[in-house]
């Protein structure tokens, strides 16, 4: 009777432990705010960080994030400026399972930061994948191969600033919405199955696409999709691709970088030059209306975006991580220089921190608006070596200058950091917790 008993409260312990596994299947995480719902990781870190199960260099060059699903991960990169592409790696070892070429890579008009910038969005057995050269593509999920393609600019007139195109694709049931840019289609949604044409929609203002990413945002009933544009953050009627919406308060000169945030009826969106701004949406017949709450040029602005946590947003700017209420966005509860400017997502009550400068420390902080409690620090072992070496590229573009903008991700008991060609997997699981092996 006994044995039975501890065999049926082992099964069950075993059962919720699977179950609080959590994929990281597009930009941002599930939702695409930066937060994982996952449980069971460690509050604190050993003094060398936590353990390192498998460290990959064969990437490619890049800066966006890998998307987790299952036993795969999925990121791009590129090498030289013909070749950028989409890999799938075997998350118990990193090692590559299928690579598939996207396009060449994005040329810009700075001169600076030649590279793999999306993140995959992966949607059962398709991923959608952006290039930095404007290549949309739709692949298969088990064998990388391609079911249909667009490019953003010879297809639909795109424009974008400096540095070619950084949007991951967001997936909404049978759509796929992105930001080709530009007076034709500043945004269109596409059928997902097909890549037909669902709608466009041209802004008055004819905006450059930036290098954020759309997310949903549902006010009284509406669903709209909210994106951040060359001249303005936008809502856009995700029916009819018809404008809800235009806050330009923050805009005041390109770049314009971070995904917004939302939370309840409010929208927080930041650039590096204009600063963070709140805006209160409200329903008006079968409209929406956006209030400026409030702005602020010393909000988290980086580009590291930020997340929000039980009523306090969270992010960095140029002194640091700091903590504010959201949405009153007023003096920050609490500031501190920590790993300094990087990018951030949440998990378990923690903050997991990205420096953007070398050698990219990586913080685990408390997500706690009572003031900064670091819980641990390290530097992945063995960073990228040949970032520095490339002075050019093929006589046109000039290296990176050693910053890293891949934000952190967290998946099924692993913590994933990308820098430039490199890609280190932790394992970040209590294992006191969780003594039973996962199936």
């Amino acid at each position: 009777m006994n044995r039975h008993w501890l065999f049926t409260f082992f099964a069950c312990v075993t059962l919720a432990i699977v179950s609080l596994a959590a994929d990281w299947p597009q930009w941002r995480g599930p939702n695409r705010d930066g937060v994982s719902k996952e449980v069971g990781l460690l509050k604190k870190w050993p003094e060398a960080g936590p353990k390192l199960l498998w460290q990959s260099t064969e990437l490619g060059q890049g800066y966006g994030s890998p998307a987790v699903v299952g036993d795969r991960l999925y990121v791009t990169g590129s090498k030289g400026m013909d070749d950028e592409f989409v890999q799938a790696l075997n998350v118990a070892d990193g090692k590559t399972i299928w690579t598939s070429r996207v396009g060449k890579v994005g040329e810009n008009q700075n001169a600076h930061y030649p590279g793999a910038r999306s993140t995959p969005t992966v949607d059962g057995e398709r991923i959608l994948v952006l290039g930095s050269d404007g290549d949309l593509a739709c692949l298969e999920t088990k064998s990388g191969k391609i079911v249909w393609t667009k490019n953003l600019k010879r297809d639909f007139g795109g424009k974008t600033g400096y540095w070619a195109y950084a949007e991951s694709p967001l997936v909404d049931g049978d759509v796929v919405v992105c930001t080709p840019g530009g007076a034709e289609a500043t945004m269109v949604a596409l059928k997902k199955s097909t890549g037909e044409v669902v709608w466009k929609f041209a802004a008055s203002e004819a905006d450059d696409a930036g290098y954020s990413s759309a997310i949903v945002v549902e006010t009284e009933g509406v669903k709209q999709y909210v994106q951040l544009l060359a001249k303005g953050l936008v809502g856009i009627d995700a029916k009819t691709g018809k404008q809800l919406w235009r806050y330009t308060g923050i805009i005041k000169d390109f770049p314009n970088i971070p995904t917004p945030v939302s939370r309840n009826d409010s929208v927080y969106g930041s650039t590096a030059k204009g600063g963070g701004g709140f805006v209160r949406l409200k329903r008006v017949g079968n409209a929406v209306e956006a209030a400026e709450v409030y702005r602020n040029a010393k909000l988290p602005t980086a580009i590291g975006g930020s997340v929000e946590v039980n009523g306090y947003l969270y992010g960095t700017n140029s002194a640091g991580l700091m903590c504010v209420e959201y949405p009153k966005g007023g003096e920050p509860k609490w500031q501190s220089r920590g790993v300094g400017v990087g990018s951030l997502c949440y998990a378990d009550g923690m903050l997991y921190v990205h420096a953007e400068t070398p050698p990219g420390e990586v913080a685990l902080v408390e997500a706690t608006p009572e003031e900064y409690r670091e819980r641990g620090r390290f530097t992945p072992p063995n960073g990228p070596t040949s970032r520095k070496a490339v002075e050019d590229v093929e006589g046109k573009k000039k290296s990176p200058d050693g910053r890293t903008w891949a934000y952190p991700v967290v998946a099924n008991g692993c913590l994933y950091i990308r820098d430039w060609n490199c890609l280190w997997c932790f394992d970040i699981k209590d294992r006191g917790l969780a003594a039973i092996p996962r199936k």
